[in-house]
């Protein structure tokens, strides 16, 4: 298998269970997929680390390597938060002969989609409801009230731009979501179709 020029990106609104889906995969093709690792200029998180969760950077250095157009794809996702896919990270991913699996938000799968057009598998996952949205992030117990409202405002805003990636998962039961995931992905991995 040639990995080189192939990406497959997650995406979803936060909450859908994006993250759970590309772990999954990653433990499922283990010799074919890598994560791709974003920037982020927020702080870590307690069980976060750096160069394995997220590129940690300032905001300074983020707008720098912008300048110096080192990203496929960047957003400021929320308001003073950055977050990036940079072209350094794919190309580590492709020496390895794998496929880069990026897990991002979805403005910014909409810009790695448009520079890799034929080449590039995209799943969007979508919620069962934005009520049972409110419920998971709420469970979460990481956002205010505050947060989880603008991240709902997000969702419902993201949720209509679902027809623009390959295919459409929803995750009312996150192990079927996982398999039809799966199904999709490994197809792709073997025949390279989308």
């Amino acid at each position: 298998m040639n990995a080189h020029g192939k990406i497959i990106i997650i995406t979803a609104p936060s909450g859908a269970g994006k993250t759970s889906i590309t772990h999954y995969l990653l433990g499922l093709f283990p010799d074919r997929l890598a994560f791709s690792i974003s920037a982020a200029t927020r702080p870590p998180r307690s069980n976060e680390k750096n160069g394995a969760d997220y590129y940690f950077m300032s905001e300074e250095e983020f707008t720098h390597k912008v300048q110096h157009e080192e990203f496929i794809e960047w957003e400021m996702v929320y308001e003073g938060k950055y977050y990036g896919t940079l072209k350094a990270e794919i190309e580590r991913i492709w020496q390895q002969n794998k496929i880069p699996l990026l897990d991002i938000d979805v403005k910014g799968a909409i810009h790695v989609q448009q520079q890799f057009t034929d080449t590039t598998l995209s799943l969007f996952i979508e919620p069962p409801s934005i009520e049972e949205l409110k419920r998971r992030l709420t469970g979460r117990g990481t956002e205010n009230t505050e947060s989880v409202e603008a991240r709902i405002n997000k969702a419902a805003y993201e949720l209509s731009f679902k027809h623009s990636f390959n295919r459409v998962i929803i995750n009312t039961d996150l192990t079927k979501a996982c398999k039809e995931a799966a199904a999709i992905v490994g197809k792709y991995i073997l025949e390279g179709k989308i």
